[in-house]
């Protein structure tokens, strides 16, 4: 049975300050609230920033979590209030249907593969100059390419992005009516794996967060993709979607 966790992060703290400049840190961290083994579980996080001063840790895990630690290490622990939550999963994904609609958040990495990067890595050009024929994962670096990445993605994850409301009637560059989503951070990250080999232990990253609304086309294949994520670079903070019920248009 999945669940969603909400922590609050208290950034003043100095266990804090380590996870929010790691994603690294922060998938410890994740995985030291999960009573079963780390192979055993399936596990989505994703940090939301929203508020500088009180940011929060979202974390879908296949068991019911305990995030006493996190508290402890990076919360408010003598504090009032609500230090974490943790509701089932499984109301909401009952409530997706065709054709319903929710807002949504998504943290990914949009990435592409190709036989030639356009500025490969010491590490690439040394397998290009090697004669290796596997073809590299880059990630896109543009919001035009990063938003394709995603508009083009979503009929396989089991939903559509409706038009957005165009009182005047006019049209993008392309012919095409604006769509419900934009892009509210774009954050390149770079960072150790803490591997024992320099060319193998170094991470770079585009962390793109979409928000907007869409609409369930196929709600087997959303509720896929809200359970095992979208893209890659899930253990760092990327592929959790979560959605939010909206009042239907009239």
């Amino acid at each position: 049975m999945p669940y969603l966790s909400r922590i609050r992060i208290n950034p003043l703290r100095a266990g804090s300050r380590k996870l929010l400049a790691s994603p690294r840190a922060m998938h410890a961290a994740v995985e030291g609230g999960l009573p079963g083994l780390p192979e055993q579980e399936r596990t989505l996080w994703r940090l939301d920033p929203d508020n500088p001063h009180r940011p929060q840790l979202f974390v879908l895990t296949t068991n019911k979590p305990d995030w006493t630690h996190l508290v402890e290490q990076a919360g408010w622990p003598g504090a009032d209030g609500e230090h974490y939550a943790v509701r089932d999963y499984a109301p909401l994904l009952q409530q997706l249907a065709p054709g319903r609609s929710f807002a949504f958040r998504l943290t990914a990495n949009p990435v592409q593969n190709t036989n030639r990067p356009d500025k490969p890595t010491e590490r690439q050009q040394e397998r290009m100059d090697a004669g290796v024929r596997r073809s590299f994962r880059v990630g896109h670096r543009t919001a035009a390419a990063q938003l394709n990445w995603f508009l083009t993605r979503t009929r396989r994850w089991g939903f559509d992005i409706p038009a957005a409301p165009n009182m005047d009637g006019t049209h993008g560059a392309d012919g095409e009516s604006p769509r419900e989503i934009r892009i509210t951070t774009r954050l390149r990250r770079s960072f150790g794996k803490g591997a024992i080999t320099a060319k193998e232990a170094h991470v770079v990253m585009n962390a793109v967060t979409f928000e907007g609304h869409l609409r369930i086309t196929d709600p087997a294949l959303l509720t896929e993709r809200l359970l095992s994520g979208i893209g890659p670079s899930k253990a760092y903070g990327c592929g959790l979607l979560t959605l939010a019920p909206l009042t239907e248009r009239v």
